[in-house]
């Protein structure tokens, strides 16, 4: 995100000649001490710019400067057009105004041949919100508080600093550090609610990695090695959910499944998902807790 906005400052400093960091750190709703680090990274870069005091005083670019495209080739231009059109998985902020400039700059017509959207169906808006708020936080460094539902479905309020979101296996989390609990977790962000972000400022982002690289690996050694049959109408799940070297086609069109997967609670309400055409044959305990929850929720709907 700080190299889309490094071409942002750019631009609008060849448009407008002088702007303050106070009006670009408003403008990208981030710090002055931000906006300044960016001005350092761009210096750095050979990019000749400089600030000036007093009154019409600002930050600005050297007269002489042109932003020549011929510094990039034609293939790395092509992959940051990409890398900003991807931005929209997360609603990055006037991402099209940026593609249009810089699609104008590499003399590039179509930019439009690929659309990224990680969002669930008919969740956007929301996701769109919490992603602005989230983003904001993690860049200036400030506590949130929202509401947590467990996998469990316990409900709880939670104090985090924000650290970083993620994206994994078709889902967005947010990693922080919980002063709750006084440690490092991962809330997935479909179970968040009334998301606020305070004034306070973060403390212990500076000891993530350190924190995170045991519960990291003690989360990596609770796998359980599954063995599943799916029918033939669960062929798209199959294809979609394994690698093809987990799966084995049986001669009547079904699937045998051997894959390694975490444990927790998560696990059966995936494994319900697949409906009637998935069966689990191993490990014993986890095939003898899906028939004890399924005949527990059948009983729900049992006619006396």
């Amino acid at each position: 995100m700080q190299i889309s906005r490094l071409f942002q400052i750019i631009y609008i400093l060849l448009e407008k000649g002088t702007v303050t960091a106070a009006e670009l750190a408003e403008r990208f709703e981030v710090s002055v001490r931000t906006i300044y680090r960016d001005i350092d990274a761009l210096c750095q870069a050979g990019i000749p710019v400089y600030a000036s005091q007093g009154k019409g005083g600002g930050i600005s670019l050297s007269d002489r400067f042109i932003l020549n495209k011929s510094f990039l080739s034609e293939k790395e231009q092509d992959e940051i057009l990409l890398a900003l059109q991807s931005f929209s998985a997360v609603r990055y902020p006037e991402l099209d105004k940026v593609l249009s400039k810089l699609s104008g700059l590499f003399q590039k017509s179509d930019v439009s041949w690929i659309d990224v959207d990680l969002s669930s169906w008919g969740n956007g808006e929301r996701e769109k919100e919490f992603f602005s708020l989230l983003k904001n936080a993690i860049l200036e460094q400030r506590i949130i508080r929202f509401t947590y539902f467990s996998a469990a479905g316990e409900k709880s309020d939670r104090t985090v600093e924000p650290v970083r979101l993620l994206y994994k296996d078709k889902a967005w989390y947010l990693q922080g550090y919980c002063l709750q609990r006084m440690a490092c977790r991962t809330f997935k962000i479909a179970r968040m609610a009334d998301v606020t972000v305070t004034g306070q400022s973060c403390n212990h982002q500076k000891d993530w990695n350190t924190a995170m690289q045991p519960r990291e690996k003690e989360s990596a050694q609770q796998t359980v090695n599954l063995k599943l049959k799916v029918l033939p109408e669960g062929a798209y799940r199959v294809y979609e959910d394994f690698s093809e070297k987990e799966i084995t086609k049986l001669n009547d069109g079904s699937f045998l499944v051997t894959v390694s997967m975490p444990g927790g609670e998560w696990l059966y309400p995936y494994l319900f998902s697949f409906g009637t055409a998935l069966e689990v044959l191993e490990p014993q305990g986890i095939r003898n807790e899906t028939a004890r929850r399924l005949k527990n929720m059948a009983e729900q709907y049992f006619i006396t």
